[in-house]
């Protein structure tokens, strides 16, 4: 069965008058279809981007009693991933689960210590001509090994993972999409995990060198037909501008919220919230990746909004990309770049979306050209009013002119909101803890 959140227009006027009684129309698709009033059993509707692509996004509804699961740790979360083999599965977050509850200091190896690693790897001592190495530069790596086995999760096929009501979600932990079909992932509010053994390298950054960290929120990576919807994506309790610096740079203990990479196909990403982050979403992660990526990576965003976000949302190689009525928050003060990352191969589509930018913030820097590729750009506003984002970037940025065209036209799209109508309609129902 095809399902429709209670977000969709239709719906919602329902919804006022019956409270999300047992089953709920949906508009999707060819005509109206009922679904089930647990979130946990819907489906992602026909129609409703990449992901209904095909056989569709299903996830875990057909999962029987015995593997519906409720969880309130992250160790019961992840038995609950390893349990009942091939079957589909329903996983039920319940509060917040915090992967990373006993803190960094129970991943250091023996000996570790960070004080002695800035000691032995300050510019002024090894330079900056050649990689770290070492005792303290082993002892970081299996302290990442430890924290790396600990925080990562491994989801399977035919999986829904479902955040029950208003307030549940995951702290610190990383969810691996990893080479399986049919994912659902709703209603959380993701704290993105740090890492807490960054890796200095010297030669990094024009050989001014630079901390790298890793671990995604969401990584989907050579997997199909996944719908991400109605979650909250932020860095929490540990935003960028908190962090400290050495050897002059930030130590960086963030990657990204949500990648999707290495040959993943129809995907739909949509009614989340992403909020204060820097690299926030790769859509294809490598320009040498032409074997695992060409003629994949198709990908639908709609209706999420991006606030306080500094770049990549999102960077987009070799994918057919539809980006539609999402809302794009720049404010005054903020680090940013630039929202959409023209890549290698790619053919992004991003029309009828809603940009604020804060007063004097140009529109030209909305599209950043990275390689030479094809991009449509129709009927988005900027601050209420319609901008040709093409043309401005061209005109403000001679040195980047990019080509106006994707080649494509996007047929799987939900209902398309005028742009002037985005702010009011995603701001009051992106992110977790607004489904019925």
């Amino acid at each position: 069965m095809n399902a429709r959140n209670c977000h969709d227009h239709a719906i919602a006027r329902a919804a006022l008058l019956i409270g999300c009684t047992a089953l709920v129309l949906s508009l999707s698709g060819t005509g109206a279809q009922a679904q089930p009033r647990d979130i946990a059993r819907q489906t992602l509707g026909t129609g409703d981007g990449w992901g209904s692509h095909g056989t569709g996004t299903t996830g875990g509804a057909k999962a029987d009693a015995q593997h519906v699961y409720t969880v309130t740790t992250w160790e019961q979360f992840r038995a609950a991933l390893k349990d009942g083999g091939t079957a589909p599965r329903i996983i039920k977050v319940k509060g917040v689960i915090d992967a990373v509850s006993q803190g960094c200091d129970a991943f250091a190896a023996e000996g570790y210590d960070f004080r002695k690693y800035l000691a032995a790897y300050d510019p002024a001592v090894w330079g900056h001509d050649k990689p770290v190495s070492g005792e303290q530069e082993d002892l970081r790596a299996a302290s990442a090994a430890a924290q790396d086995k600990t925080i990562k999760a491994t989801v399977p096929a035919d999986t829904t993972i479902v955040g029950v009501g208003k307030g549940s979600g995951i702290r610190g932990g990383s969810l691996q999409i990893k080479g399986v079909d049919n994912v659902i992932v709703r209603n959380l509010a993701f704290e993105a995990p740090i890492d807490c053994f960054p890796q200095w390298d010297p030669t990094d950054d024009n050989k001014t060198g630079a901390w790298n960290s890793e671990y995604d929120g969401i990584v989907v990576y050579g997997s199909t037909h996944v719908w991400v919807d109605h979650n909250t994506l932020t860095d929490g309790r540990y935003p960028d501008s908190a962090l400290p610096s050495y050897f002059g740079k930030t130590y960086q203990q963030h990657d990204g919220l949500l990648d999707v990479v290495r040959g993943s196909d129809h995907v739909t990403v949509s009614w989340n919230s992403f909020k204060d982050h820097d690299k926030t979403m790769l859509i294809g992660n490598s320009d040498s990746a032409t074997a695992d990526d060409t003629g994949k990576l198709k990908v639908t965003l709609h209706h999420n909004r991006f606030e306080g976000i500094v770049e990549r949302a999102p960077r987009v190689r070799f994918g057919q990309v539809d980006s539609y009525n999402n809302h794009f928050v720049v404010t005054k003060g903020q680090k940013w770049g630039y929202v959409y990352g023209i890549g290698k191969e790619s053919r992004l589509v991003a029309e009828h979306n809603a940009f604020t930018l804060a007063q004097g913030i140009s529109p030209a820097k909305i599209l950043k050209k990275w390689n030479e590729a094809p991009v449509t750009a129709a009927s988005n506003i900027v601050n209420g009013k319609a901008v040709d984002l093409i043309a401005v970037h061209n005109a403000e940025i001679p040195g980047e002119t990019l080509q106006s065209g994707a080649g494509w036209t996007p047929t799987l799209r939900a209902d398309v909101d005028p742009a002037k109508a985005v702010p009011g309609i995603v701001d009051a129902r992106a992110g977790a803890g607004r489904l019925c």
